[in-house]
């Protein structure tokens, strides 16, 4: 999730809560009030109904009853008197004129007569419109509520998306940075303290890296070259060495094992060396590859220099592969894939290609599964017989161009070894 989509997710949800809880709080306040307010009229009403009874003793024996208000008398015993409490109800009455029932508020109290006696005092107060009030404050509340949090949602993400643009363009601007070449001007303003603060560290940052990769970069060249020059004149002396008269069988095959080893230190100097530059990402030259073509040229030539192994290799079109990448590393991701297969192929076995839209699969006959969480790693060797005819290497540099193109590379034993690069559409 982006940052902006977090922080505008999180004080939406934050301002959700708050105003929830103010606009419950109004609700009920606003509520209270109004029933506060219906109460107080029915005490007024009560005082003026007594003050008129003690002036009009004849009121003691009347009632009165309208659509929406009403009182009625009744006579209570001394016994009853001296426990009651008011009361104060909300219910539903009947009202035969208009053949409904209506929200009442109904208020119970007694007084003293002259008579001394006590009376009983219910008066009852339509609800309706204070009903209706209520609902219309709850559904313009609602409205309210809705829309302040809409402009507040919407608010804060245009000024969250303004605070934040300096560090989309700080973004943008770091992956704009190509290691290996100058570092493309910042030109990022932005009063924001803490933004100017990163800029400047990611600009010192990157020069630091900058220098770091150069040397980096100069330091395997040289120790590359260095190694090549020495291991070149021993294996030409070696070659001058077992041509002299007088060398013996004994010697000569002592001298062919050194020359094998010398020869297997040369291809693995020149692997670890391809390694560092994937890794370091000195292959910046791309273009449009023909997979199907690479594999049929490939195939050629692994048909021949293995010729005497007895590996049959059949090649599957099910469709044209074209992959966007670089033109000797893709033919390097090939030759790694076909040389294993013939490597780990028994005589008379069989290699299987089949180029598909987005994949290439390569299966080659095998007796035992391999380790799949191993297999890609550096100096990995299946057994003791190919750590001496392999560097090691070969899956590992395999790995790292897939990585640096995004191919997804999987490994399997389905009665045999398949490997399937899955590539970007």
């Amino acid at each position: 999730m982006k940052l902006l989509h977090y922080t505008n997710t999180k004080l939406s949800t934050l301002l959700l809560a708050l105003i929830g809880v103010w606009g419950v709080f109004f609700f009920f306040a606003i509520h209270y009030e109004i029933r506060d307010e219906t109460d107080d009229m029915l005490r007024s009403y009560r005082d003026i109904f007594i003050k008129k009874a003690l002036q009009n003793p004849a009121l003691l024996h009347s009632s009165y009853e309208t659509t929406f208000d009403r009182y009625a008398i009744r006579p209570i015993s001394n016994e009853e008197a001296a426990t009651y409490d008011e009361e104060w109800l909300d219910t539903m009455l009947y009202f035969p004129e208009g053949d409904e029932h209506i929200p009442v508020r109904v208020y119970k109290s007694i007084f003293l007569a002259p008579d001394d006696r006590y009376y009983e005092l219910e008066i009852s107060m339509s609800t309706l419109e204070r009903d209706d009030m209520v609902k219309t404050l709850f559904i313009y509340l609602l409205a309210l509520y809705v829309l302040l949090l809409l402009c507040s949602i919407v608010g804060n993400r245009l000024l969250l998306k303004r605070s934040f643009r300096p560090l989309q363009q700080l973004l943008v601007w770091l992956d704009s940075i190509v290691p290996g070449k100058p570092i493309p001007e910042q030109g990022i303003e932005t009063p924001i303290e803490e933004f100017r603060q990163l800029n400047e560290a990611t600009m010192a940052m990157s020069r630091r890296n900058l220098e770091a990769y150069e040397q980096q970069k100069q330091f395997i060249e040289n120790a590359s070259h260095e190694l090549q020059t020495p291991l070149a004149v021993a294996l030409n002396r070696l070659e001058m060495l077992a041509q002299c008269e007088g060398t013996t069988e004994k010697q000569l095959a002592e001298i062919d094992d050194i020359y094998r080893t010398l020869n297997r230190t040369v291809k693995l100097n020149k692997s670890l060396l391809l390694l560092s530059r994937i890794d370091n990402r000195q292959y910046q030259d791309v273009a449009e590859v023909d997979l199907t073509a690479l594999v049929d040229d490939l195939a050629a030539d692994f048909e021949d220099i293995y010729a005497g192994r007895d590996v049959r290799l059949d090649v599957q079109r099910q469709a044209e592969l074209t992959v966007r990448m670089n033109e000797n590393l893709s033919r390097v991701l090939v030759s790694n894939l076909l040389k294993n297969a013939y490597v780990h192929t028994p005589p008379g076995g069989c290699i299987e290609v089949t180029i598909a839209p987005h994949r290439l699969v390569v299966r080659n006959t095998g007796d035992r599964p391999l380790d799949g969480t191993r297999i890609f790693d550096r100096f990995y060797y299946s057994s003791e017989q190919a750590k001496g005819s392999s560097t090691g290497l070969g899956l590992a540099i395999v790995k790292s161009i897939c990585g640096l193109y995004g191919i997804e590379v999987r490994y399997a034993f389905r009665a045999g070894h398949e490997f399937v690069l899955v590539f970007p559409e």
